[in-house]
């Protein structure tokens, strides 16, 4: 896929480079399987489940609450996975074109690192939840066809980093919560470590896509602001996966994930997760506000 109507990325990445060699691991040697974890430990930090800090949640029997962290933990780790390989395929279609010549070394690390990331969260879940949960309908970035060629490459770059911001909100929380079993926390700790660096470069290759729409399609930034809003909605709505009220024994999945959703204490928290992303998109000038 050609980017030839986008001016070429031009950004010193040389820190960026020199931090993702400096701490390259062996993710196939670095980690310790258990054989189990520990039936009576959450593996999700309870608050951050969707239920979390509602009634919904006071009415369920331990057993459920534990259920269910270790169902959402699977399923927001599923959520990495089908992220991983859908920048994956974007970034590997880009990575030696024209455009995107000047940062095509750090993307070389980015993928070797993204299909690390993505192998040991399906260890995970395949090791202690017997499954993946499916990939779910996708906000498809081709609902913006009729936006020109650089707002539409910009708008992959914006779906990656507002991806890797909600996932490492989640990781640096549960990297350092000491109610969860060691090897859960070891996984969101790896990943937060990693995302830091694709966070950074995340922004800087947005930014510079964006500055190309401002002075090539100034038309289009509300439309733009306008989808990435509705990209932050559907992210968040994601983790509310019926199938995982389902597998925590908890019926009535679609009527409570409604509940969830729309519950102020819920609504709280996806402020919480999305602030950061909001700050930057707002500082950038396609935040809500910039909306038409």
């Amino acid at each position: 896929m050609a980017a030839t109507e986008v001016a070429p990325v031009t950004l010193d990445l040389d820190r960026l480079e020199n931090l993702a060699e400096s701490g390259y691991y062996n993710p196939y040697t670095m980690f310790d399987w258990p054989d189990t974890i520990e039936p009576d430990m959450p593996w999700m930090s309870e608050k951050l489940t969707t239920l979390g800090g509602t009634p919904m949640w006071d009415e369920l029997t331990r057993e459920q609450q534990l259920a269910l962290t270790r169902s959402e933990a699977i399923n927001f780790f599923s959520l990495n996975v089908h992220g991983i390989r859908e920048l994956l395929t974007e970034v590997v279609l880009r990575i030696h074109e024209p455009t995107y010549a000047n940062v095509s070394e750090f993307l070389h690390h980015f993928i070797g690192e993204e299909n690390e990331h993505m192998w040991f969260f399906s260890k995970f879940c395949l090791r202690y939840g017997g499954r993946l949960y499916p990939s779910q309908p996708s906000l498809r970035a081709d609902s913006v066809d009729h936006l020109s060629r650089t707002s539409r490459e910009m708008i992959i770059f914006a779906r990656i980093l507002i991806f890797e911001e909600i996932v490492d909100y989640y990781n640096a929380h549960m990297a350092t919560d000491a109610s969860l079993p060691f090897i859960a926390r070891e996984v969101n700790r790896v990943h937060h470590v990693d995302e830091s660096r694709h966070v950074a470069f995340g922004r800087m290759v947005f930014t510079e896509l964006l500055n190309q729409v401002k002075q090539r399609h100034p038309q289009e930034v509300p439309l733009v602001a306008e989808y990435l809003e509705s990209y932050l909605q559907y992210s968040i709505a994601t983790l509310y996966n019926p199938a995982a009220y389902r597998d925590a024994g908890i019926p009535d999945a679609l009527a409570l994930r409604r509940r969830a959703l729309s519950h102020p204490a819920r609504i709280e928290a996806h402020d919480q997760v999305l602030k950061r992303t909001r700050r930057f998109l707002t500082k950038s000038g396609v935040g809500r506000e910039d909306i038409a």
